[in-house]
């Protein structure tokens, strides 16, 4: 991914905006990698291989090319290092406290996209920013992505009735077309994962640049909608959630600096 700047955030008239989503001038001075695709079953079961991501209702979770869900934040890092010790790169998080934080300052090991990483990425890296992963309005194109449609009804309490995406829960990552920085499913499929605390960020009118949240907090932040998604709110770029467990329709995919 190319070093750049964009403006992180939505603006405060933005429908299904919610609060914190301030507007921050950002600059990626670290060029860094990122993964085209989100982790899949196939490749945790490589670091855990009893893991199981589960069903919903008859619906499997489980299946080699679907994302791997139920895993908590520790668990991706875990998964992270693992990664860097295989290739002889110094590990992204270290134990503290009997938990995994990043280590600091930042290795080139493997790790969670930070927030500002992953929203870049999502927005094109350049390639002309969007509010929605297939651009700037809507209602949501057919094939777009694997959103809550009809075929999800009998799993969440809201769908997009005129969608049938072909997938009732998870799809097999990549089953839809890449963003213009040829990314997938960075909106709908699962929500991920990301390095970050979880805070709440003043709009600012300076540039942070790489700027990361960092710290042993419980809280971490989760970007992206997922298949159980179909509000405006969460649909957007912006969206921004957070958490410290497990959900079924949560992941993650890697990243590490290239310098």
């Amino acid at each position: 991914m190319p070093a750049g700047e964009y403006t992180m955030g939505s603006p405060r008239r933005e429908a299904g905006r919610r609060a914190n989503e301030a507007q921050r001038a950002v600059k990626l001075e670290r060029r860094f990698y990122l993964g085209t695709r989100e982790v899949t079953n196939a490749e945790f079961r490589q670091f855990r291989p009893g893991h199981r991501s589960g069903f919903v209702l008859q619906q499997t979770l489980d299946l080699d090319r679907q994302p791997v869900v139920n895993v908590t934040w520790q668990e991706a890092a875990e998964y992270s290092n693992w990664l860097s010790a295989r290739e002889g790169l110094k590990p992204a998080y270290e134990a503290q406290g009997g938990r995994l934080v990043p280590v600091v300052p930042a290795t080139s090991g493997y790790r969670l996209p930070t927030e500002a990483e992953w929203e870049w990425a999502a927005r094109g890296a350049g390639a002309g920013s969007r509010k929605y992963p297939w651009g700037d309005a809507l209602p949501v194109p057919a094939g777009a992505g694997n959103f809550a449609d009809a075929k999800a009804q009998p799993l969440v309490d809201a769908v997009l009735p005129d969608q049938d995406d072909g997938f009732a829960a998870t799809a097999p990552v990549g089953s839809f077309a890449a963003n213009p920085a040829g990314f997938y499913d960075l909106g709908g499929n699962v929500a991920e994962w990301t390095h970050d605390l979880y805070t709440v960020q003043p709009a600012s009118g300076a540039a942070s640049v790489d700027p990361v949240a960092g710290g042993a907090g419980g809280l971490r932040v989760i970007r992206g909608s997922s298949w159980r998604h179909s509000a405006v709110t969460e649909l957007r770029l912006a969206y921004r959630d957070y958490g410290d467990g497990k959900r079924n329709d949560l992941g993650f995919r890697i990243a590490r600096y290239a310098q």
